[in-house]
């Protein structure tokens, strides 16, 4: 069940800048998850399917269900914190938010559907991101398709 947010007066649309910031921040803990992942596979294709040392990550089948892998995991940890109170790690750092325009947590179709265009976002040289210097709402491309917003949160 979504949950409304507060202090909805109080918020208003997030610069470039500190999409940014929040975004590097989240960057290292998304590496750091992805370490823990590689490591977990190199451990199951030795051990579980038996591969010797030197023939680990030369099959298209490992590389492939590593990457998939790797883009789960980093969906899962946008998701988890995206739908159950709108700010991921680096987000609380820099006081953002993300929401309905309404003022409630995301669901996932529409985390789903933010990450998806926010992968879209940085294959096209992060231009999904600086559209938020040109829409008068400060918007990015995945804000649009989602129907969401990134707000900047009142200091305590």
């Amino acid at each position: 069940m979504p949950r409304r947010f507060t202090q909805l007066d109080d918020v208003w649309p997030a610069g470039l800048g500190r999409r940014l910031g929040a975004m590097l921040y989240d960057a290292f803990l998304v590496v750091a998850i992805w370490v823990l992942v590689a490591g977990l596979h190199l451990l199951a294709v030795r051990h579980l399917v038996g591969l010797p040392a030197e023939q680990v990550g030369t099959g298209v089948a490992q590389v492939v269900s590593l990457r998939l892998i790797m883009l789960a995991s980093a969906f899962a940890f946008f998701a988890f914190f995206w739908c159950r109170g709108g700010m991921t790690l680096g987000m609380q750092a820099w006081r953002l938010r993300v929401q309905t325009r309404d003022g409630y947590t995301i669901s996932l179709r529409q985390a789903m559907l933010r990450f998806a265009v926010a992968c879209l976002s940085f294959a096209a040289f992060g231009l999904g991101y600086l559209w938020v210097l040109f829409d008068p709402e400060r918007r990015s491309w995945p804000d649009i398709a989602s129907g969401t917003q990134v707000v900047v949160l009142p200091k305590r």
